[in-house]
């Protein structure tokens, strides 16, 4: 596996892990690696520094998968129980708060790459959140 420093055309900085280089590659000329801030699939690898491996040089434990999956679906469960779900109807709700047509609540649903680009230049703030199923198949 190896990490990437990713940014995308609205400058937005993240990381992304991938199986190989030729795979981040595979990935970004299908449009499947999208930034978790704005949604645009206009992604490129961002100047990085070399990462050498050394054990727990930095101080921090590797990353436990299991730890990892854990916390999205706490991050799944918190979501559920306390926002709405709208579905597709995400950015027309996501408008009528912005603009004050309902009191602001929480809303989870979803939106195309589009919808999503819209909302941000309309000044709403969104976050794209990795939604993993709860059972293991």
């Amino acid at each position: 596996m190896i990490l990437f420093t990713l940014r995308c055309a609205g400058g937005h900085e993240f990381e992304g892990w991938f199986r190989d280089g030729h795979t981040f590659e595979a990935q970004q000329k299908a449009g499947e690696i999208a930034c978790p801030e704005c949604g645009d699939t206009a992604v490129e690898k961002a100047v990085m520094a070399p990462r050498l491996a050394r054990s727990r040089e930095n101080g921090r434990p590797p990353v436990d998968p299991a730890r990892l999956r854990a916390a999205l679906l706490e991050l799944r469960r918190q979501v559920e129980a306390n926002c709405d779900y709208v579905g597709d109807r995400f950015a027309e709700e996501a408008r009528r708060i912005h603009y004050g047509e309902v009191d602001p609540h929480g809303i989870y649903g979803e939106a195309t790459e589009e919808e999503s680009r819209e909302l941000i230049e309309e000044g709403i703030e969104i976050r794209r959140i990795p939604w993993i199923s709860p059972t293991d198949s």
